[in-house]
């Protein structure tokens, strides 16, 4: 092994800043090598295989090899350059081939099933047991059992859907950051607010066009279709993000993902029907709490019955709106987040540039810790780490109350070019525990929040707020588990439709007095936020709230379908089996050139396929878990212990509806999420 190669690192963190594109593809090669090495040793085991000398080097050997991938994954995010997606892709074919031929492997799938089946199987603890029956479970979910003609035919269909999966991505975000909105005139900024304009102004400077530059990165492009009072150019920005990647709009056919979606929607099928399933979605869901596709579309059609004649009422609300306050009789999509502010504004009498100040990045970062640290009895620092991709980066610490380290993370929250948008948490590390003790795991936390603009701190919108604490909830969930197995420590071995329940759980405290009073503080005086703003915005929680809940829905249900249902072979439109979905469940309507799907990325790239549902079905049980926090208090050290010790501590060793269980002490209920959300009382 090649010492020198920064990515060969078995302990520690990653050294980023020494890691080149020409580092990539010699350590994936040479990492690949030496395991396929000592795979041969331990098939060879046979029935001496054991705990000790089987499945714990199994799970070493699947450890490197994250180690080394890991930090090229992530710098592929958040760092893209040419020679690195040249390397990144180079590798993927390799890996995916690499990952089928140990899936398939019918040696190592034989000396597990000889753990399985031994007495000692009952003395090993849970997380051990609970690995090797994934284990099981997985192998013939790639076809171990398969004729040798089918089990090459599942190989190529990996490695084809890696490629396809690795080319949807970089077509959307090619597409998010080749078009952009050049404005000289300042007439066309009426309406908007001076923080979207500053950040436009600072963004034109940077690339030396004059004027000023908004992105379809969503901290650009949303406050644009909220405020911006010039029409046409809302409808431009509108018509841009939705054709994304797609065959339509103004960059049409350039980046289109129209194939892609064919070909990853064909390909899955064939692999399902390989292994002896109907669909994909019945593929999916052996890996959830769900256990068929009619379960999961049952459950979203019941919520979008209980949902949709709220919705109904908030959309003809804001076109009443519209046209009685504004003379808009011609009513379209480009004027529903427009309008929609203009009434939330009217009826609650604030918006977001009113809580900005109180949001300064820096003090809700320290606040939210300190949120954390009272629920858990946790304390965070920062500590100094320069090996870090782009100065804006920060590295923070987690220690219990005995002091023991629990975990490290990154943060990275501002965006900027060549960085993949949105929101999320992945995992750098993972908890095991060896000869050497327990490494402690660590944590990638990224946004695209606007960065610092005129001479202020970042100011922070409070649904960024949420979504901080929200990647922060996966984040915990991934470093405080005392799971010592890397396949169940943390968020690996989770049920999918259950890894968003601490996310979603963390979410509540953005809106509890208590906790604002820690995490807000006006960036010049530092006073908290003010209670008749707070009084203001939780009356203004729900808002268009039923809307919001079918959006979700109309995206989860054609996910399902699309993977339950749906046959591409048949030609069907995918196109028009969203229309479908919407005339089933939606009350907004968009105009016939939105390419939706073009840019889903969750289910095409981001592996969300036929679980996309899992973010309502996980906000059941994030919902109800915190209506203990209501009944016992918001911040109860006892109730906080029993969801740290029964819930994050636990990562995927025990079944998580038995983890719930323990935690609230009966079967998760829909009620707190209906009364959170306002569709009830």
């Amino acid at each position: 092994m090649d010492q020198n190669n920064p990515l060969f690192q078995t302990r520690g963190l990653p050294k980023f800043r020494d890691i080149l594109p020409q580092h990539v593809e010699s350590a994936i090669d040479q990492t690949l090598a030496d395991n396929r090495a000592r795979l041969k040793i331990l098939e060879s085991l046979g029935d001496r295989a054991s705990w000790d000398n089987f499945a714990q080097p199994l799970e070493d050997l699947n450890e490197r090899l994250a180690r080394v991938w890991s930090p090229v994954s992530h710098l592929n995010a958040v760092k893209d350059s040419p020679d690195l997606r040249k390397a990144y892709e180079a590798c993927l074919p390799k890996l995916s081939a690499y990952d089928t031929e140990l899936s398939q492997n019918a040696a190592l799938y034989r000396g597990y099933e000889i753990l399985h089946a031994r007495p000692e199987y009952a003395d090993l603890d849970v997380a051990q047991r609970k690995i090797i029956a994934n284990a099981l479970r997985d192998f013939r979910l790639a076809g171990v059992d398969l004729p040798p003609a089918e089990k090459q035919r599942y190989k190529e269909i990996q490695q084809q859907l890696a490629k396809l999966a690795n080319e949807f991505d970089r077509n959307v975000l090619d597409a998010t950051h080749a078009w952009f909105l050049h404005i000289e005139d300042d007439r066309d900024l009426a309406g908007l607010p001076d923080t979207a304009i500053d950040m436009a102004r600072q963004m034109a400077e940077r690339d030396q066009i004059g004027g000023y530059k908004f992105t379809l990165d969503v901290p650009s492009y949303l406050p644009f279709m909220m405020h911006a009072d010039n029409r046409a150019l809302r409808e431009k920005m509108y018509e841009a993000y939705v054709t994304r990647a797609s065959d339509v709009g103004p960059d049409a056919g350039r980046f289109d993902n129209t194939p892609l979606i064919r070909q990853i929607l064909a390909l899955r099928l064939e692999a399902a029907l390989l292994l002896g399933f109907e669909n994909y979605a019945e593929v999916s869901l052996q890996t959830k709490m769900a256990t068929t596709p009619q379960q999961v579309l049952d459950f979203l059609r019941d919520l979008a019955a209980r949902s949709r004649p709220a919705a109904e009422e908030e959309h003809s609300q804001v076109r009443r709106f519209a046209r009685t306050e504004y003379g808009v009789n011609d009513f379209a999509h480009w004027d529903l987040a427009y309008y929609s502010e203009k009434l939330r504004q009217s009826l609650y009498r604030f918006s977001d540039e009113d809580i900005r100040p109180y949001y300064p990045a820096d003090r809700v970062l320290r606040g939210m810790f300190d949120v954390v640290g009272r629920l858990f009895g946790l304390t965070i620092e920062e500590i100094r780490n320069d090996d870090v991709w782009d100065p804006e980066v920060r590295f923070f610490e987690i220690r219990d109350s005995g002091d023991a380290v629990r975990g490290r993370f990154y943060v990275d929250l501002y965006i900027r070019s060549h960085k993949r948008s949105g929101a999320w948490m992945d995992d750098c590390v993972s908890r095991k525990r060896d000869a050497e003790g327990v490494q402690t795991p660590v944590a990638y936390l990224t946004c695209n929040f606007s960065p610092p603009v005129a001479g202020k701190p970042a100011l922070l919108t409070h649904d960024e707020v949420v979504t901080l604490f929200h990647e922060f909830g996966h984040g915990l969930h991934h470093m405080l588990t005392k799971v010592d197995y890397v396949g169940v420590s943390g968020i690996n071995g989770v049920e999918w439709d259950a890894v968003e329940l601490p996310s979603q759980f963390m979410e509540n405290w953005c809106w509890e007095r208590e906790a604002l009073d820690i995490v807000s503080g006006h960036y010049e005086t530092g006073a908290p936020l003010p209670g008749e703003l707070l009084r203001k915005m939780k009356a203004a929680k729900n808002f268009q709230s039923a809307m919001q809940m079918l959006r979700q829905i109309e995206f989860a249900l054609f996910d399902m379908r699309l993977h339950f249902d749906h046959r591409p072979q048949q030609k069907q439109s995918v196109q028009r089996l969203l229309e479908s979905v919407r005339r089933e469940v939606a009350v907004v309507f968009p105009p016939g050139y939105n390419r939706f799907q073009n840019s889903f990325s969750h289910i095409f790239s981001g592996g969300y396929a036929a679980g996309y549902y899992s973010y309502k079905w996980a906000e059941v049980l994030s919902a109800d878990a915190f209506s203990r926090f209501e009944e016992d208090g918001v911040f109860s050290p006892d109730t906080g212990k029993a969801f740290l010790e029964n819930v994050l501590e636990q990562g995927g060793a025990r079944d998580p509806l038995e983890l719930f269980v323990a935690f609230r002490g009966r079967e998760p209920k829909i009620d707190a999420l209906l009364r959170h959300s306002g569709l009830v009382s």
